[in-house]
């Protein structure tokens, strides 16, 4: 018959084998992707100029793309003022390499500047294409000139939007305030900036142009 202190060692042999076998079987813990980022990269109509703290462009679009079941980070990179110009400068900085989608939304202070579309086409061009050969998917937010400028730069700004969309495969969402300007309850004291009820209609118009772009990103994620 085995004694005490060799009965006593077999139990806690036996005891010791158990959570060995217990950590082989037990499944392993699903590590959960990392949200796709998002770059709302523009002026100051993503920057969200005179809104309280979450209620800029960024953040309500961030918010309506969770609750449509995204898992998605939307980054703020609008700077109030920037044209075409002041943005291409600091794209590289501004934009995170390893951001997998970056809506472009710039032009508008170009327009009510009156710069040459000349010169807002060749820097949209060369945002896009820089994004589009990083391998980012690009949406670009489109954008129309101020009709009192008159009808011969209407009809050199105005199409820029889509045609650079074309050239380099990015969606596009023809105009970004679309369903706001003009509209005196949509829009703040100056006449251009949404207030916080106009960015939820821009993001309730946007929203399925953007969800479009994200499924276009979702597929090749690891």
């Amino acid at each position: 018959m085995p004694s005490r202190r060799a009965a006593i060692g077999a139990i806690a042999a036996v005891a010791g084998i158990f959570p060995a076998i217990l950590a082989q079987r037990a499944p392993a813990t699903a590590v959960e992707p990392k949200p796709i980022r998002l770059v709302a990269f523009g002026d100051s109509l993503t920057a969200g100029y005179g809104l309280p703290k979450g209620r800029g462009f960024a953040a309500r679009l961030e918010a309506a793309l969770k609750a449509a079941g995204h898992h998605v980070e939307v980054i703020d990179a609008g700077v109030s003022g920037d044209t075409t110009d002041t943005g291409l400068a600091r794209l590289d900085w501004s934009v995170p390499a390893d951001a997998q989608a970056v809506i472009v939304e710039l032009g508008a202070n170009d327009a009510l500047r009156g710069l040459p579309p000349s010169e807002t086409r060749r820097n949209l061009d060369e945002i896009v294409g820089r994004l589009t050969g990083r391998g980012q998917k690009v949406l670009i937010g489109g954008m129309l000139a101020p009709r009192n400028l008159g009808t011969t730069y209407a009809a050199a700004f105005d199409p820029i939007f889509a045609e650079v969309a074309k050239n380099h495969g990015a969606s596009l969402y023809p105009f970004f305030l679309d369903g706001v300007a003009m509209d005196a309850k949509l829009v703040q004291s100056d006449g251009l900036h949404p207030t916080a009820e106009g960015v939820d209609v821009i993001v309730a118009r946007i929203l399925p142009t953007v969800r479009e772009l994200l499924a276009r990103v979702e597929p090749a994620r690891p």
